[in-house]
């Protein structure tokens, strides 16, 4: 039985590091091509990761890497990097939003650099990625979206303490979920969260980051979780919010406990859940 992902070619951005690349890796180890859409080309020393390193990651378990700087604020940018990436590898078959900015800020504290930074990377940034990869996808027999963003919530807790950002990635899902009604049967659309925090370089810097990463999740959690659901028939019905939990239990995973920084510690909840 060859991998599944063999033939599959696959654009993630921000896939220089944390749950990007920890997807790259995983689709990686099932032959997938991966475009590595990123805008790291330089390290940065407190979360680390280039487009470089994430390509030699992804080959070294055994798929196929094209790394190109994009910054996906720019849609000069994004179009090359669809353009470039679908040249090399002769298409693409599946799109991973998870490029994403976050400022957990009240409304009155909430410059308005960072309103835009947010919703250019997170809503603009993800919409022009969509519409730059349907053409491509459209022409695939297994295509799929998949965006890292929440269930849609209108718990007014969600919005008291940092509307900016909820609003912004509840934008990511509904263009996604826009997407799966719109191409029903040709394009699965789909989005997946983390039911607790996961460990990742950017939770590690945040003030009491490393309390945090002892109550959190692996980023293999997601990955795994994201696997599943694109080895989904895209033919079958999208539009789902899934939680990383609740795809893996589709798979009959019911024990967890792997994937915890800090087996025994109690977890913490991810925004949103």
């Amino acid at each position: 039985m060859g991998l599944l992902f063999a033939d599959k070619k696959v654009l993630i951005t921000g896939a220089s590091r944390g749950i990007g690349k920890a997807i790259a890796l995983k689709l990686a180890q099932e032959g997938a091509s991966i475009i590595i859409a990123a805008k790291s080309i330089k390290e940065d020393l407190r979360l680390g990761g280039t487009i470089f390193s994430a390509a030699a990651e992804v080959e070294a378990a055994g798929g196929k890497a094209f790394p190109i700087e994009c910054d996906i604020r720019d849609e000069q940018q994004i179009l090359h990097a669809v353009e470039q990436g679908a040249k090399y590898f002769g298409g693409i078959d599946i799109l991973i939003n998870n490029a994403s900015a976050i400022s957990l800020s009240s409304i009155e504290a909430t410059e308005s650099k960072r309103f835009d930074l947010m919703h250019d990377i997170n809503v603009r940034g993800t919409f022009l990625m969509c519409k730059a990869c349907i053409p491509w996808l459209e022409k695939s027999n297994h295509a799929h979206v998949l965006s890292l963003s929440p269930p849609l919530d209108m718990n007014m807790k969600w919005f008291a303490s940092h509307v900016a950002y909820t609003i912004s990635k509840y934008n990511m899902t509904m263009i996604t979920l826009s997407i799966a009604e719109k191409f029903k049967g040709k394009i699965a659309a789909n989005t997946l969260w983390p039911k607790t925090i996961i460990a990742t370089a950017a939770i590690k810097i945040l003030p009491g980051g490393e309390q945090l990463l002892k109550g959190s999740r692996k980023p293999e959690i997601v990955a795994d979780a994201a696997y599943h659901i694109l080895s989904m028939d895209p033919a079958l019905p999208s539009g789902i919010c899934y939680t990383d939990e609740a795809a893996l239990q589709m798979q009959g995973v019911v024990n967890f406990d792997k994937y915890a920084t800090e087996p025994g510690h109690p977890l913490f909840p991810d925004l949103f859940i």
